[in-house]
């Protein structure tokens, strides 16, 4: 099921910080301190000295982003908003003019549209500007909750590259530090760990907040598209209390 609703050549780049951060982690640091000429730029890139504490949040980030994703692209579809099952049963109901049935049907099954429904039905005595009045509430505060779902994702894409400036500007202060003590005369070699922090972090912050940030906009729209279809089949329902009305 994840495989048809997740997009995983772009979640893998969010993704496979996890996994090479998790090895160099267990890693013996003397060992990694010793690394041949043979290694690879990207295992490099997740050591330690390499990218830091800083270097390690933002991996961290992209592992909580990930599971955002995956979980937000599986719960926000109208099949788990809106069951088709459960929407047939419903209708069924209010076809034979069994409200009550309904509003029992609503009570025991909980998602989008059974709360929304279920607003409307608990008004099903009043007039039908009240009716949909209690409609609407509902409609927003579902919508509400489905955008702080996903809201999250837009923390991380705007605070991850933030991170990469703050692993950039301790990277600077590691060089200027080793220039410093070194009274002005200092070799390549030894501001190398520096600057390496400092382009690492922000590779890093980048790589996380642009694909986060494009997944947090289709998220977006899907939860627009997806709200506005379950508004208007609730508000078709409800139009025959416009006529008893």
């Amino acid at each position: 099921m994840i495989l048809k609703n997740v997009p995983f050549l772009r979640l893998l780049a969010v993704a496979a910080p996890l996994l090479l951060s998790a090895t160099l982690v267990a890693q013996d640091p003397a060992a990694a301190a010793t690394a041949t000429e043979e290694e690879s730029i990207v295992v490099q890139l997740f050591q330690y000295k390499n990218c830091g504490t800083v270097g390690y949040l933002i991996v961290a980030m992209s592992v909580i982003a990930t599971a955002l994703i995956i979980e937000n692209f599986i719960s926000i579809t109208r099949e788990k908003l809106a069951p088709p099952d459960l929407l047939g049963q419903i209708e069924a109901f209010f076809n034979e003019d069994d409200f009550e049935g309904a509003a029992q049907q609503c009570e025991s099954t909980r998602c989008y549209l059974t709360n929304v429904i279920g607003a409307g039905l608990a008004k099903r005595e009043h007039a039908f500007d009240t009716i949909q009045a209690a409609l609407r509430e509902m409609q927003t505060e579902e919508s509400v909750k489905l955008f702080q779902k996903i809201g999250w994702l837009s923390l991380i894409s705007a605070l991850a590259p933030m991170m990469g400036l703050f692993g950039t500007v301790t990277g600077m202060f590691f060089t200027f530090s080793a220039i410093a003590a070194a009274g002005g005369s200092v070799s390549p070699a030894q501001l190398a760990g520096g600057i390496k922090m400092a382009l690492i972090t922000t590779i890093f912050g980048l790589t996380v907040a642009i694909p986060v940030g494009v997944m947090f906009f289709t998220l977006r729209n899907r939860v627009i598209r997806v709200s506005t279809e379950i508004n208007a089949i609730s508000e078709e329902l409800f139009e025959r209390f416009r006529a008893k009305g």
